[in-house]
């Protein structure tokens, strides 16, 4: 792919100056009556170009580069993540919508599985809905490291070709599929909530929140292929699962040259807070703003510990220092969607909405009786969390016991 860039004809510059007046980054200069661009500065967005009456800019835009023949890409992919060494939930959602999209393109699921000491897991993956399985399995690929992954993946997708590739949006999800993405040239959309089929065109329409969650946007990959996306866990419903169904496993093997030598793995190192999973867990107990204080969250935690369920939060408590990002609830967090959520002292802003609005149960607690989070809410709690939370606590104990 060429790059982009901008030059100044000298033969035709006069040095009138009238890019210089327009350029919003400062990087336009005149040194000896002709326009000097500094290109550390510049953003190539073409204002000097508009403003120039003599047509002495030049700006030259990346070559597209089409990936797969369109016409002969088919097959919908699902890469199978791994959590504390079992297939982590969001594979299993990803392979029940994969099942729909591949549906309406009248095409198969595929998951690419790749890891070692693999086969005793497969089954699953058909009982979920794959129909393939494509296994690489090597104790090279034991343990997750995205360079590699990334290539093994790329060399997959430039011979078989396929229509779409999913992935969770994870951490390694997202490490993963956007060094795939820039190797094969395509696009991606991170963080979906959304994804359906034009069929007439056999696109992809992925829909995720954009401007702060205030507006929803549908985006979609015409010229290249394959479509990828990253989709939130929690947001897609699994298959129920299906012991008669059967597909066919496609084991593949790599070369030596496909690990990165210089990259080795050394310590996974847990960060010590709370034990229950957060978007695994069938109650959630969130703290917010409203709490005042890090050592407020004492009152969360309490309940959380009595009701066995997790300890989330809003984003403000995070960035107030209260508690650790990895229990952040929102668009900047984690996508859940227990049985049971509990907010305990927050206001509920969109953003933290879309992290949390397909709970079945919201319990709200707040001393405003006009926070927007008791819009959604099931159950609205007016008055001092201070209170009402170790009242409940209490109540759920003595509940509890009988």
């Amino acid at each position: 792919m060429s790059k982009k860039g901008i030059k100044v004809i000298t033969e035709k510059c006069v040095g009138c100056a009238l890019c210089v007046k327009v350029c919003p980054f400062s990087a336009i200069s005149i040194v000896n009556k002709i326009a000097v661009i500094d290109l550390h500065k510049c953003n190539f967005c073409g204002a000097c170009k508009e403003a120039c009456k003599f047509d002495a800019i030049e700006i030259f835009k990346p070559e597209i580069v089409k990936t797969g023949v369109i016409e002969d890409s088919k097959g919908v992919w699902v890469f199978v993540e791994e959590e504390d060494n079992e297939i982590a939930g969001v594979s299993y959602e990803l392979l029940g919508k994969a099942k729909q999209l591949a549906k309406d393109l009248k095409t198969e699921v595929i998951a690419v599985y790749l890891g070692y000491n693999l086969k005793a897991k497969l089954n699953k993956l058909f009982h979920k809905g794959a129909d393939k399985i494509i296994v690489i399995d090597r104790p090279e690929l034991g343990v997750f490291i995205s360079e590699n992954y990334a290539r093994v993946i790329t060399h997959l997708i430039k011979k078989y070709n396929p229509e779409i590739v999913l992935a969770g949006a994870t951490t390694k999800g997202r490490s993963l599929v956007s060094r795939i993405a820039v190797k094969i040239h395509t696009g991606l959309t991170a963080d979906c909530t959304g994804l359906d089929i034009d069929k007439e065109r056999r696109i992809l329409i992925q829909t995720r929140p954009a401007f702060g969650g205030n507006i929803m946007a549908q985006i979609i990959t015409p010229n290249h292929r394959p479509q990828m996306a990253t989709v939130r866990h929690k947001v897609m419903a699994e298959l129920e699962e299906d012991i008669s169904r059967i597909g066919e496993v496609i084991e593949e093997n790599i070369d030596e040259e496909f690990i990165d030598k210089r990259i080795r793995f050394i310590d996974f190192i847990r960060e010590e807070g709370y034990k229950v999973n957060l978007t695994d867990a069938d109650i959630i107990i969130s703290g917010g703003r409203g709490l005042q204080a890090p050592e407020n969250f004492k009152l969360v935690k309490e309940l959380a510990k009595v009701l066995e369920a997790a300890v989330g939060s809003s984003r403000a408590a995070v960035d107030s220092g209260w508690i650790p990002y990895s229990h952040q609830v929102g668009q900047t967090g984690r996508t859940v969607g227990p049985k049971i959520y509990i907010a305990c002292g927050i206001s509920g802003q969109i953003q933290h909405l879309v992290g949390m609005q397909s709970s079945k149960i919201i319990v709200a607690i707040n001393k405003d009786p006009d926070a927007p989070i008791f819009k959604i809410a099931n159950y609205g709690i007016v008055g001092d969390l201070f209170q009402i939370v170790p009242s409940l606590t209490k109540k759920m104990k003595e509940v509890l016991k009988k």
